[in-house]
C-alpha cells in the first residue's frame, strides 16, 4: 500500500479541507521535502473564495520550510536530512524567461502570448506545501539550504512575501535619499517597507487604516504613517507631508483601483509606481494623474522572484539582523488545525498578519 500523508486540499469554492493523499514519487530532478513549517497566503484565500481557479483536489500552499526527505537520482549538491526552503516561484532555470533574467515568468510563453503566472507552480499547477510532504521540481535550481542558527519562523517569509515586498522596492529603483509611499501595510506592504529602508530611502510614508499595522510599519522602517480612517484623502495627506513635491516612488501593495490611483497621483514627475497588488478587475489610468502620458512616470509590476539564489539572498538579509521577519507571525497552528487557521486568516480576525503552520 502506498504511503500516505495529510494535505490541505481545495475541494470546491469555500472549502479547503485536510485530507489523506499519497506521498508523491520522486523524479530524477526532484526533491521530496518533509515540511516542518508553512503558512497561508492571501492568494490562498483567493483560491478558497473561488476568485482564482485551480483544479479540485489540488494541495494548496507555496511557502515551504522543511527537511530533505529524498533526492532525485540526478540531484547533486544537497543531502538528505538537510534543512531547506524553496521559493513560492520554482523556475526551471533554462527557459527563455529564465535566460532573459525573468525567472518568475518561467514557462509562461505560448503561441497566444504570455501568462504572468508561469513560474508559480506550488498550489497552482502542482501540489503545494500545506502538507506533510511537498515535491520540489528542478530541485537544483530551487532548494536553498538554511544556515545554522536560523529558525523556521525567521525564514518563513523568505519564499514569498519577503521576496515579493523587496521586489516592490527594487522595481521602484529606490535611491539613497528618496521619499517613498507604500499603500497598504499587510504582510507584503510591510516587507516592501523594510525593503525600501534597506535600499536607502530616507523618508518612508506608510498608508493603512489598521492601527496595529501602522505600528508594525514603524517597526519595519516607516518614518511617518497616514491613517486612511483618520484622513479620507491619503493623496492630500502625502502631498502635504511632501510640501507638494510628491514622492519619488510609490508602492501599491493591495490590488485595488483606489490604491493604484492614489499611488499614481502622489508620485512626482518622473517618479515610479511599483505595483505589487493582484488585481481582479481592469485597471483605469486617470488622464490627469498620468499627465496625458507626458509626466514621464513609470509603472512597474512584479511577480515574486524565486529560485535558490534569491532565497539565499533573502535568508542572508534575515541572518544579518537588518530585518525581523518572525515578528510578522502573529498566530500559530498545527497542520491538523489548518481549517481553523484558514477561518482566522480569511476573516482577518484578532490582528492576524501571518500564521505559522507546523506539521
Amino acid at each position: 500500500m502506498a504511503a500516505m500523508m495529510k494535505a490541505a486540499v481545495f475541494v470546491e469554492k469555500g472549502r479547503i479541507v485536510l485530507e489523506d493523499k499519497r506521498i508523491p514519487d520522486v523524479g530524477p530532478n526532484d526533491a521530496l521535502v518533509r515540511v516542518t513549517t508553512t503558512t497561508i497566503c492571501g492568494t490562498d484565500i483567493h483560491i478558497l473564495k473561488g476568485e482564482y481557479p485551480v483544479e479540485k483536489g489540488l494541495t494548496i500552499g507555496h511557502e515551504p520550510v522543511g527537511v530533505i526527505e529524498k533526492l532525485g537520482s540526478a540531484v547533486t549538491g544537497f543531502r538528505e536530512g538537510q534543512r531547506v526552503i524553496a521559493g513560492a516561484i520554482t523556475p526551471s532555470g533554462w527557459s527563455h524567461a529564465c535566460l532573459c533574467g525573468y525567472c518568475s515568468q518561467d514557462g509562461a510563453g505560448t503561441k497566444h502570448g504570455w501568462k504572468a503566472i508561469g513560474g508559480w507552480k506550488f498550489g497552482n499547477t502542482i501540489d503545494g506545501c500545506q502538507a506533510e510532504y511537498v515535491l520540489v521540481p528542478d530541485a537544483m535550481a530551487n532548494l536553498a539550504p538554511i544556515a545554522d542558527g536560523l529558525t523556521d519562523e525567521e525564514v518563513l517569509m523568505c519564499p514569498d512575501i519577503m521576496s515579493t515586498g523587496f521586489a516592490g522596492a527594487e522595481n521602484g529603483g529606490i535611491k539613497i535619499g528618496d521619499t517613498v509611499a507604500i499603500f497598504a501595510q499587510g504582510p507584503i506592504g510591510l516587507c516592501a517597507t523594510a525593503g525600501a529602508r534597506l535600499m536607502g530611502a530616507s523618508r518612508i510614508i506608510a498608508v493603512d487604516g489598521i492601527p496595529e499595522r501602522l505600528a508594525m510599519a514603524r517597526k519595519m522602517g516607516a518614518d511617518e504613517v497616514v491613517d486612511i480612517k483618520a484622513s479620507n484623502d491619503p493623496v492630500a495627506a502625502i502631498m502635504e507631508l511632501t510640501d507638494g513635491r510628491g514622492v519619488d516612488v510609490a508602492i501599491e501593495a493591495l490590488g485595488l483601483q483606489s490604491t493604484f490611483e492614489s499611488a499614481l497621483r502622489v508620485i512626482r514627475p518622473g517618479g515610479t509606481l511599483s505595483s505589487l497588488g493582484v488585481y481582479s478587475t481592469d485597471l483605469r489610468i486617470p488622464l490627469d494623474a498620468y499627465a496625458a502620458g507626458l509626466g514621464e512616470k513609470t509603472i512597474r509590476t512584479a511577480l515574486c522572484p524565486g529560485g535558490k539564489e534569491r532565497m539565499r539572498r533573502m535568508m542572508d538579509v534575515v541572518r544579518s539582523g537588518r530585518v525581523d521577519m518572525k515578528s510578522l507571525v502573529t498566530h500559530r497552528f498545527t497542520l491538523d488545525q489548518i481549517e481553523d487557521a484558514y477561518e482566522l486568516f480569511g476573516n482577518q480576525r484578532d490582528g492576524v498578519l501571518k500564521v505559522a503552520i507546523t506539521t
